[in-house]
């Protein structure tokens, strides 16, 4: 459907700037082969082979107000807040930025047109462990989480160099209470 929609558009609208929203997960090495990555990067490949002016955004983890339960702070939230037991894979790390921020960056980019026809990682410079995320919520809710260790997945690194000068000259912080700071943000007024 994305696909059928994509490929219309850029028909209909040839002159416009197509904006497309990817993922930051084409580099984590145990999503390279799901079929979630591997239509990212179809889509990816199609835009740059047929729009004539794009921006392609690879976005991390967003952390906002989402009633779905599948992004991963309301995962564990939801599994945390419930007491639902969860499997907690030890070798794996998320990369979550606030809505906000990532609004911020892409707002900006696309007033000044910056980075046209090219791919953008949109992402904060630190990725967490999911232990450390965990942690933060257990110590923000003040509630244990249930769940078991198990030995699986794999850290992966995002380049942002392209956007870490607009990220200062943006004023967005990205200091050690950030992780903090979002789980008080969207999860302690619920």
């Amino acid at each position: 459907r994305e696909t059928t929609l994509l490929k219309e558009t850029i028909k209909i609208h040839k002159e416009k700037t197509l904006v497309y929203f990817s993922t930051c997960s084409i580099y984590d090495p145990g999503e390279t082969d799901s079929l979630y990555i591997i239509h990212k990067r179809e889509i990816e490949e199609y835009i740059r082979e047929n729009a004539g002016h794009f921006h392609i955004f690879r976005v991390s983890n967003l952390v906002g107000k989402s009633g779905n339960q599948n992004t991963v702070l309301n995962f564990f939230y939801y599994h945390i807040q419930h007491k639902i037991n969860f499997d907690l894979w030890d070798n794996s790390t998320r990369n979550l930025i606030d809505t906000d921020d990532m609004f911020t960056i892409t707002d900006h980019i696309l007033k000044v047109k910056l980075f046209q026809n090219q791919i953008i990682n949109i992402a904060n410079p630190v990725s967490y462990t999911v232990k450390d995320i965990i942690a933060a919520l257990e110590i923000t809710l003040d509630i244990k989480a249930n769940y078991i260790s198990i030995s699986k997945g794999s850290p992966f690194s995002i380049d942002i160099s392209l956007i870490l000068p607009l990220i200062r000259k943006l004023n967005i912080h990205f200091s050690e209470s950030y992780l903090t700071n979002l789980i008080k943000k969207y999860y302690l007024r619920q």
